[in-house]
């Protein structure tokens, strides 16, 4: 019985470990852009890791129009949320990266489905585009977040600014 005892304690000891070992990192993307390759500038989120129960974590998000027209340039117009294939990530600006907890990583899904899911034409360029959606995500991981009117639209010089006023990231700046 001793031996049984000691194997349920050793398997205890075990799954607790993991579950304290469990954690995602969520990191803040830039993307150029390319006139060539249809891309416009774009900021956006991966997040990668296990939660405390086990589930692997592979995700990433952006916000974006719907398509891209001179509507855009008028006001509103539909949205939708991005998700990047690999070859756009492995073409990424990598700013900073966060390890954030369950609860966190649950916010950011809830927050995402919140910008998905708003009625109507959400998507502004001036209000509401891909720097604003980032913007609300560093937040929920405590990250101080502000949005100059000449960073609005270019969002690798955004993070770099986020980065210099959160000394706390350790992020370099990216050329």
């Amino acid at each position: 019985m001793g031996r049984l005892f000691q194997l349920a304690l050793a398997l205890t000891a075990l799954f607790w470990a993991a579950g304290a070992a469990a954690q995602v990192q969520v990191t803040f993307h830039s993307f150029d852009g390319s006139v060539l390759f249809g891309r416009y500038p774009h900021t956006f989120v991966s997040l990668e890791g296990t939660l405390e129960d086990g589930t692997p974590i592979r995700e990433n998000y952006g916000f974006s129009a719907k398509s891209a027209s001179p509507a855009v340039l008028a006001g509103p117009v539909e949205h939708v949320i991005l998700v990047e294939k690999d070859k756009w990530i492995d073409r990424t600006n990598q700013h900073f990266t966060l390890t954030i907890d369950d609860a966190k990583y649950w916010a950011i899904r809830k927050e995402v489905a919140r910008w998905r899911d708003a009625p109507g034409k959400y998507y502004d360029l001036a209000t509401r585009n891909c720097i604003h959606f980032v913007g609300a995500i560093a937040q929920i991981v405590g990250v101080r977040v502000s949005y100059p009117k000449d960073m609005l639209r270019r969002p690798k010089k955004w993070l770099n600014h986020v980065a210099a006023n959160n000394p706390q990231l350790r992020a370099p700046q990216i050329d």
